[in-house]
Formats: structure tokens, C-alpha cells, sequence
């Protein structure tokens, strides 16, 4: 952790574009999509045309009340103005709380509920359709992005007010409040502080710059409600790198924006990259020109990886894994080549940042971790959130002295220190090994397979839940070839990939799947 303190100042969201812009005024940014926020700047902008809509945002905000210490809620339709409206909010010392479009409407009025009264950032949309009557009083005022209401401010009445000099909070003050998954129930308030997400930038930013030592244009494709969002803009802002920040993840209309534009750096969820496998045969060469992969939130399959390290020209590609939690931010980190891209192991993770991160693995029965008793994964950085919004003990159930934080899932380290992710605490099937392992496996035998996910079925045997690429039915024959290598499963259940309930980074949420998979297949079916 050392390395992560020093010269830490904080990240200063406020003033991220602000600052990017006075180093690369003619840099760009490049959307998929139009903002409601902020029509004026189309699809394609300058670094210094976005830092100015920031600017013109947050003095917004400021007119309507919002002050140093203030809570803005965000929720609102995807899009990329979610992070210029909470740098905006940022910028006059505000504290802005990031949920996701996703989030159904009685989820987010409780997340509003327990932020205190904060102003609300939504539209008409989601009051329409999605928030209940009761969100007015629990919150100090509303602002609608597009639409209008006679209980809200819109935003573009604002148009025109005066500008408003940035404010500067002190590094350990709350600069931002994100969600956790939800993949195990009601999501939990994350925390962040100007500091710590400084020191998530750090690691990050040592291990590309050796990778990219020159200009890239970088391609994202990540929540606009995750923590992970902001580091990397940090990266690409601060260095110049041009930036195409996608919404929409549809293969084709990737591989039409990547044909043409050609980024050398992709930025994705690990179920985005297992969509843009297509990509790799495309006769354009959409993904022909990239140097770097880079996947942040869970490990991968080696399917994946060599797939898509096969589709570009580029010398000395790599794919690079960082294991992490929305809590720690990246905690280890991993890099696959061509040469090691046969690697089949998709367990290991990778080594902590040398004197930035740390990593152990904890007894769960008194015996030494390995393969076949695998322990709790413990981590320590400084790059941990400093609470739960309002669920002080929730957090320090999590903590342990010296600065350890749980992190929910189970594994071992072998001799070389690298770390191998076997499950979730909470998905653990007694007796059938690692689900991750054996999906990985199934994955890397079948190409017809866009997911599968393995859980305890209604009778507690471990069941794989299959999609397939055109919703094909999965050969019978194939599928016993396959799995014959594995522990005894149950007959695998054919679902549609968009049947399957997932997080705001496209993680399945895996209790949720077995509660409809138990509706589906009662007991004795």
C-alpha cells in the first residue's frame, strides 16, 4: 500500500476533464448515443467541448441548491451523462450517488431512502415507469434530465445560469457513492473517498503505460454507475488517449463502430467480451488493431481470451485481468499472451500490485487452503471503501484487523503466490468442486455455448443452466462428451441469455437464477 499513498492527493473528479483538457484541448470523445444532458455535443466532441458541459452542468446543480456536502442521487436512462453529471456534481463539492438504470424502481427509492434526503437526478421515463409516488418525499428536490413534471426542476430551465468556480474538498472527503452487485440482495451504498479512488488509479495506470507506451485510441464499454469507470477515464483523459464510450454491446453494431474506428485498447465486462467472440471472423477486422484487452470484474474464460487475442494484427497483444471488488477496487492482476493464451487455467487470477496491493487466503476449517479445501480471499489496499452508507456494522463484519477485507469469495495461492478464484462463499455445491472450473471447461469444449452458469438445482444437485449461440438446442451428444470430465450434474436446462438476471457489469446474479430455476423445476420434477 505504500506505493499507492504516495503523492496522493486525491482524484479530484470535479476538475477531471477540466484538467485532461487543458493537456489535450483537440483530444476526443466519441459516443454511440446522444445525451440528454448535453445534446449540444453530439456524437463526437472535443475534450475541452465536454469539460465545458461539465462545467455548464454543475453550475446547474449549484442553481438549484446543490452545495458543498450535498447528496445527488443519480438514476436516470443509461447513458454517458451519468458520469458527466457526477463529475458535475463533484465539481461543486457535492457527493454524487450513482444507481443503476437497472435497478428496478422500488430498489432505487430505498437507496434514495437511505441516502437522507439528497436531490434526485432522474427523467420523466423513470418517474413514469419505474419510481414510486413516495420518491418526491424522500427526496429534497428532483431534477428531471428530459421531460417534464410539475413536482420537478428540469434541467434545461437552467440553461444560461452563471458559471461557478470549481470546489476543491479534502482528499478523504466522500467524492462518490456507487452500489455493490446486488447479486446476493438489496445492493449496498459503496463509500468512496477522493483518496481512494486515487489509489485505484494507481496500479491501474503503472501497468498500462509500460503496455501502451504511445497513443491508443481506447474503447469502453462499462457501467456508467461503476467506480471502475472513472479510473479509467482518469487513465485515457490524462494521457490523451481518444475515447469511444459504447452503450450499446449488440455484436453488429460493435463490429460496424470498431471496422471503422479500429481502437487499439477495449475496456469490457468479461459477458461483453464473450458477446464479441462473433467479432473475431469478421472479415473487417473490427478488433484487428487491438494491443490491449483489459477486463476488471470477474474472471474470464480462456475461451474468451484466445478468441479474440486471435483476431488481432497487433505484436505483442495482450489480455490483461484484474481481480478486484467494488469495494477494494483492483486487488491482482493478470496478463495473457498469445503463447500463454492456451493456458486453460482460467481459475488463477493473477499476483497482487507489488507495494500496492495485498492478498491472503484464510482457513475456513482449520486445514491449509488448497485446490481441494479452498479459504476465504482476503485483500488490503488502499483502495477500500471507508463504509456502507448507512450499514456501519455490514461493513465492519467485513473487515478484519490489519486492514483485511473479505471478499466473498473462496480459493487457495499456490507456491508462486499466484491466486486461483474457486467460487463464490455463497455458491459453494458441497462435494461437486469448483462451479467456475467447470463451466470454464464446459465452455472451452462446446463451442456453441454463449453462458453457462451452474448452480444448486431444487433438489441441491449442481445444475448448468445453458444458453446457446442462436438459441439452438444443445447437441445431446456433445454435451455428455463434455461433461463426462466434470463431477455427476443434472440434465443441463436450456434459457435464453436475456432470461438470465444479471447485475449492472452483466454479472449473473446466481441466487436469483436457482429462485427461478426452483420455480421453473419444483422438487421431483
Amino acid at each position: 500500500m505504500l506505493l499507492q499513498r504516495i503523492g496522493n492527493r486525491g482524484i479530484r473528479l470535479g476538475t477531471l476533464f477540466e484538467r485532461a483538457a487543458s493537456r489535450h484541448p483537440s483530444n476526443v470523445l466519441i459516443l454511440d448515443h446522444d445525451l440528454d444532458t448535453a445534446p449540444q455535443l453530439g456524437r463526437r466532441a472535443t475534450i475541452a467541448e465536454a469539460a465545458d458541459a461539465v462545467d455548464d452542468l454543475a453550475s446547474r446543480l449549484w442553481a438549484v441548491g446543490v452545495r458543498p456536502g450535498t447528496r445527488v442521487v443519480v438514476y436516470k436512462t443509461d447513458g454517458f451523462d451519468i458520469t458527466l453529471m457526477a463529475c458535475a456534481a463533484a465539481r461543486v463539492g457535492a457527493v454524487p450517488v450513482l444507481l443503476s438504470p437497472q435497478l428496478d424502481g422500488a430498489t432505487a427509492a430505498e437507496l434514495v431512502r437511505r441516502t437522507e434526503q439528497p436531490f434526485l437526478v432522474t427523467d420523466r421515463t423513470k418517474l413514469d415507469t419505474e419510481l414510486p409516488e413516495e420518491v418526491f418525499a424522500l427526496a429534497e428536490r428532483v431534477i428531471l434530465t428530459s421531460g417534464e413534471h410539475e413536482q420537478a426542476t428540469a434541467l434545461a430551465s437552467l440553461a444560461g445560469v452563471r458559471r461557478i468556480p470549481p470546489v476543491t474538498m479534502p482528499p478523504d472527503h466522500p467524492t462518490l457513492i456507487t452500489h455493490t452487485s446486488g447479486t446476493t440482495g438489496t445492493p449496498k451504498l459503496a463509500v468512496h473517498t477522493g483518496r481512494s479512488l486515487q489509489a485505484r488509479y494507481l496500479p491501474q495506470a503503472a501497468a498500462v503505460r509500460p503496455v501502451l507506451p504511445g497513443r491508443e485510441t481506447i474503447a469502453l464499454h462499462v457501467s456508467f454507475v461503476h467506480s471502475r469507470l472513472f479510473t479509467a477515464l482518469a487513465i485515457s483523459l490524462l494521457r490523451g488517449f481518444p475515447i469511444v464510450v459504447l452503450r450499446d454491446s449488440e455484436p453488429g453494431h460493435v463490429a460496424d463502430l470498431f471496422a471503422r474506428l479500429k481502437p487499439g485498447v477495449l475496456e469490457a465486462h468479461p459477458n461483453s467480451f464473450m458477446e464479441w467472440e462473433e467479432l473475431a471472423d469478421d472479415p473487417r477486422g473490427p478488433l484487428s488493431n487491438v494491443k490491449l484487452f483489459s477486463s476488471t470484474f470477474d474472471a474470464i474464460h480462456p475461451r474468451t481470451v484466445r478468441t479474440l487475442l486471435a483476431a488481432t494484427r497487433r505484436r505483442g497483444a495482450l489480455f490483461g485481468q484484474l481481480y478486484g471488488q467494488s469495494e477494494v477496487g483492483p486487488a491482482v492482476v493478470r496478463a495473457f499472451s498469445r503463447r500463454r493464451g492456451e493456458d486453460e487455467d482460467g481459475r488463477c487470477v493473477g499476483i497482487p500490485f507489488p507495494g500496492m496491493t495485498d492478498v491472503r487466503v484464510v482457513s475456513r476449517d482449520g486445514n491449509p487452503p488448497s485446490a481441494e479445501n479452498p479459504g476465504y480471499i482476503e485483500v488490503r489496499s488502499d483502495g477500500r471503501i471507508v463504509t456502507y452508507l448507512g450499514e456501519q456494522q455490514r461493513y465492519d463484519k467485513q473487515l478484519s484487523e490489519g486492514g483485511w477485507w473479505r471478499m466473498g469469495d473462496v480459493g487457495y495461492r499456490t507456491k508462486w503466490g499466484c491466486v486461483h478464484l474457486l467460487d463464490r462463499e455463497v455458491d459453494l455445491i458441497e462435494d461437486f468442486g469448483s462451479t467456475l472450473a467447470a463451466e470454464d471447461t464446459l465452455f472451452g469444449r462446446l463451442d456453441e455455448l454463449t453462458e453457462v452458469i451452474i448452480i444448486p438445482g431444487p433438489d441441491g444437485r449442481a445444475t448448468p443452466i445453458v444458453c446457446t449461440k442462436n438459441d439452438e438446442p444443445l447437441d445431446a451428444v456433445r454435451w455428455q462428451s463434455a461433461a463426462s470430465l466434470l463431477n455427476p450434474m443434472a440434465e443441463p436446462v436450456h434459457m435464453r441469455l436475456d432470461e438470465l438476471p444479471q447485475t449492472a457489469t452483466t454479472k449473473i446474479k446466481r441466487l436469483e437464477l436457482a429462485r427461478l430455476l426452483a420455480d421453473r423445476l419444483p422438487v421431483g420434477a
